[in-house]
């Protein structure tokens, strides 16, 4: 195809999705101008709609649409399970394990990327934590570097306030043979070994 720039420059927007690399990027240019006008349309108007109608919930920092998030607005409970990111929220939901509410961080403590206490949504959380209805935090933040950092610090936070602070538990995933995991991955599975019933 003929060099044009309004290609390029459709190529250049998708590379900058995460997990999107040049190829992939010019497949998808390439679908769109395949596309009929009034798919096109509708692709445009759905990345429009989620600009401008989807915002962060003031309770919890979740996606919302109104003031507060479709979570917030239907439970109340007395356990908060702490998230990166409001992503980490969908995969927790279709677990149909939890039916308490979520806070969203917006991220981890990260030096490299210059991501400290004051640049994660905490404040808001500690204001949730001291009106005295939550029982429980659960932190669920990824089992890396900065997601331990993060929780760690979240723990030295809480915990002198008297509220219970928990963890995911981490280890070794189901379907796994032990010769093919880690060291860490088995370190972690041994400290959070549970008691067989």
């Amino acid at each position: 195809m003929a060099n044009l720039s309004c290609v390029d420059a459709l190529i250049n927007c998708f590379t900058k999705l995460p997990g999107v690399g040049y190829k992939t990027a010019e497949r998808y240019a390439y679908r769109v101008i395949e596309m009929s006008r009034e798919d096109a349309g509708h692709f445009s108007s759905a990345i429009m709609a989620v600009k401008d109608q989807v915002k962060f919930c003031q309770v919890c920092g979740n996606f919302a649409t109104g003031e507060k998030c479709e979570i917030c607005e239907k439970r109340h409970s007395d356990t908060v399970c702490v998230v990166a990111h409001p992503k980490d929220i969908a995969v927790i939901e279709r677990c149909h394990a939890y039916n308490g509410t979520y806070h969203v961080l917006h991220g981890v403590l990260s030096p490299l990327n210059k991501k400290g206490p004051d640049q994660l949504n905490l404040k808001s959380l500690m204001t949730r934590l001291q009106g005295g209805a939550i029982k429980e935090v659960i932190i669920a933040l990824s089992a890396d570097v900065e997601g331990e950092a993060t929780a760690n610090y979240l723990a030295a936070l809480i915990k002198p306030s008297g509220i219970k602070v928990s963890r995911l538990a981490t280890g070794i995933a189901m379907g796994v043979a032990l010769e093919y995991a880690d060291e860490m991955t088995i370190g972690m599975a041994l400290r959070n070994r549970t008691e067989v019933l």
